[in-house]
């Protein structure tokens, strides 16, 4: 059983004055409408009654531009679910948002209906590529709605999305970078996907778009992760959830239903390339993980498996509960 897990409630497009380049909420969400507020409390219901729930649940708003909807619907849908607090193992209420749809006054108002989390979709710090795709705010308004948050005793949580039309790597890095620098709780990282019907389909089918090659996409997502490690930064997703709308929609871009564990498995190959630069003699390695990291270390289809063969090394896993997960103990060597 995990001990931690959100009651998703999507609310798709809504309140959002914007259409970006890359975004139709509807299939990402697989949501059509915003739900009722009966709809609202039988999600809850049903959540709550899970005999194989997580310990901790969080009401989740998702999907949409919560505080930009006409504050009377904003303020019953959280009077909805006001009751679901007082229940056992409920921790308090997450929405997500945009940076230019937070003020101090705003923040006030949702701490009267205990909301506990805010999470911000920047996207990118570069104010060229968020122009260019549409986003209708600033890096600054990032800024902005962060220190707020911060300020004001809410849990931070930040989104990024690797391979907009108009970045580089290194300004997904600069991104990365910044991000980090508003000290947020959480991230998530999204590789783009590009979906029918938006605008960059278009600019992908015309030629005006090149997106970035796997590999790139790869690294720059390992890289993204394991800084979040060393700065204690949980990131709570990697890579679109796994929707059969998303899959069936995306007409170019980077979606696999198990993103993160490619990034994961991409991670552990670092760290075996590590260790046989600083064991050149040794041609077997005997790598310990915690249960179920057993696919990450040999790879996608073995390909990590296939690289140290190919310098002369076997790989023997052994999967125990005494390694944390995300750690690797290689002989006497530890990584994390």
């Amino acid at each position: 059983m995990k001990n931690k897990g959100n009651i998703a409630i999507f609310v798709p497009h809504a309140g959002c004055p914007h259409q970006c380049s890359f975004c139709d909420q509807r299939k990402i969400s697989a949501a059509q409408q915003i739900p009722t507020l009966e709809q609202v409390q039988e999600i809850c219901r049903q959540a709550i009654a899970h005999p194989r729930r997580p310990k901790q649940l969080e009401i989740a708003f998702f999907g949409g531009s919560f505080t930009a909807i006409p504050e009377k619907e904003q303020n019953a849908l959280l009077e909805a679910v006001q009751p679901f607090l007082a229940m056992e193992g409920v921790t308090g209420i997450r929405i997500s948002t945009r940076p230019d749809c937070i003020t101090p006054e705003i923040l006030q108002r949702l701490q009267q209906f205990h909301v506990t989390a805010i999470e911000l979709g920047a996207q990118s710090m570069q104010d060229a590529v968020l122009q260019k795709n549409h986003r209708g705010h600033t890096a600054q308004d990032v800024r902005n709605a962060a220190k707020w948050i911060t300020a004001a005793g809410f849990s931070l949580g930040l989104q990024m999305m690797i391979g907009l039309d108009g970045s580089t790597p290194e300004q997904e890095r600069k991104t990365l970078q910044e991000l980090l620098a508003l000290h947020p709780d959480t991230l998530r990282i999204y590789p783009l996907v590009v979906l029918k019907g938006t605008e960059l389909a278009e600019r992908v089918q015309n030629g005006s778009f090149v997106l970035y090659d796997w590999e790139t996409v790869l690294e720059l997502c390992a890289d993204a992760l394991c800084a979040c490690r060393q700065q204690g930064v949980r990131v709570i997703r990697c890579g679109l959830h796994a929707e059969d709308t998303v899959q069936s929609e995306a007409v170019a871009g980077f979606y696999h239903p198990a993103f993160r564990e490619l990034v994961e498995s991409r991670l552990c190959l670092r760290v075996l390339k590590q260790w046989m630069q600083q064991h050149p003699q040794e041609t077997m390695a005997e790598v310990q993980v915690a249960p179920g990291w057993s696919s990450r270390v040999a790879g996608h289809h073995a390909c990590n498996r296939a690289a140290c063969r190919e310098a002369g090394v076997s790989l023997r896993i052994i999967e125990t509960a005494a390694i944390p997960a995300g750690m690797l103990q290689i002989g006497k060597d530890g990584y994390d």
